[in-house]
């Protein structure tokens, strides 16, 4: 027989699928299976306590026959705050907690809002649809297990009197309202995306409070199924839990395409003081480099080649060199300045015309001879900017 150290090392720890471990643990399907798990605990967390607290809204009613919007005592503006703080409440903290694991989405129309715009790729965003449905189902049967109420009072229903047309557009407005809200605080990043849970469950909150009586305020479809599922009692207007959401996420994806194609970020700049998503402070925003890419093809189309170098970029080299052609051309004395243009722009002088190109750069005349690290921002003297590239490199 031979030795421990003849046999050499163990084999690599293995896992489903025959991987090795560390394949496994750099793994997309690894991270697939994460986010899975996450979004499953997250959407039980957040149904369980939001219908928690519709159970103990309606503790004193016996609703046997009651639903969210119909409790036997009928409408009572108390218990419709109370259901709405819960639900609110609950999907603030838990999205605050599971954003970092699986995004916190709890919601199949926010799934699919966030696969329309590119945000999770076609994989996940069917990992988390099952996720939301075994977590909202999961999350009936503990309240239906633990609680002593009926699980009615926490199933969806429209009210006595409203139309189904009437309750598939408010499902579709409220709906619309949580998805933008997500869709602007959580998608688009900025320096208050961290907070973004408190404007998303505040979102919640006033949705609830529009729509519990109406409609019982899902605007989730899993919401809506779970308790369907584990009460085994399915109404007739349940397809109106989910067309309803799923037109608001058109609504809400459509309004959002629209604002980005028209570059919103250049309607009211600066809102968040954050200079590295501003598009007048910073000359490497993805605004900036279509502008870039939009004054490179005019520029050719006019036969001005001279103000692009090699790589067809706005370096401060060929912006220099395009400056002292100009100078040439016009006859100007090298000690003239070249005025600056508001947002991060210079404007040379010619005959009448102006070309925008390029982040600022620094007086010609002044600074020519300092190296390209150390230029000063614009001739002020603010030291260098620190959204040059060629400053950062230096």
């Amino acid at each position: 027989m031979g030795t421990a150290a003849e046999k050499g090392p163990p084999p690599p720890r293995g896992v489903p699928g025959g991987l090795p471990w560390t394949m496994w643990m750099n793994s997309t399907a690894k991270n697939h299976f994460v986010a899975t798990i996450g979004e499953i605990v997250g959407t039980t967390m957040f149904l369980f306590f939001a219908f928690a607290g519709t159970q103990v809204a309606n503790v004193q009613d016996n609703p046997s026959d009651g639903t969210t919007t119909n409790a036997s005592t009928g409408f009572s503006p108390i218990k419709l705050l109370y259901i709405a703080i819960c639900f609110g409440f609950s999907l603030m903290v838990n999205v605050w907690v599971f954003f970092r694991i699986s995004g916190g989405l709890f919601n199949p129309a926010v799934t699919l809002a966030l696969l329309v715009t590119g945000a999770i790729g076609k994989i996940r965003a069917l990992c988390l649809f099952i996720a939301q449905i075994i977590g909202a189902i999961t999350a009936s049967a503990l309240v239906l297990g633990i609680f002593p109420a009926p699980l009615n009072a926490v199933q969806t229903t429209l009210s006595e009197g409203t139309s189904d047309a009437r309750g598939l557009f408010i499902e579709a407005m409220l709906t619309a309202e949580l998805v933008f809200t997500i869709l602007m605080l959580a998608k688009e990043k900025h320096r208050s995306t961290f907070i973004a849970p408190v404007g998303i469950g505040l979102a919640l909150f006033i949705s609830e409070l529009v729509g519990v009586y109406y409609t019982g305020g899902s605007l989730n479809p899993a919401r809506s199924i779970g308790p369907a599922i584990v009460g085994n009692k399915w109404d007739n207007k349940h397809w109106i839990y989910w067309v309803g959401p799923f037109i608001g996420v058109v609504i809400a994806v459509a309004f959002y395409k629209f604002i980005k194609v028209l570059e919103y970020e250049m309607a009211n700049p600066g809102q968040d003081a954050d200079d590295w998503n501003d598009p007048t402070k910073n000359p490497n925003h993805e605004l900036r480099e279509r502008q870039r890419d939009m004054t490179q093809r005019v520029l050719r189309s006019l036969g001005l080649d001279g103000y692009l170098n090699n790589d067809n970029d706005y370096s401060p080299e060929a912006q220099h060199e395009a400056l002292h052609h100009e100078r040439e051309g016009m006859q100007v004395a090298p000690d003239t300045p070249v005025p600056p243009m508001s947002g991060g722009y210079d404007e040379i002088p010619n005959s009448g015309r102006s070309a925008r190109f390029g982040p600022r750069s620094a007086d010609v005349a002044s600074e020519e001879s300092v190296p390209a690290g150390r230029r000063s921002r614009a001739g002020t003297g603010k030291g260098p900017d620190p959204f040059d590239p060629v400053a950062r490199m230096a």
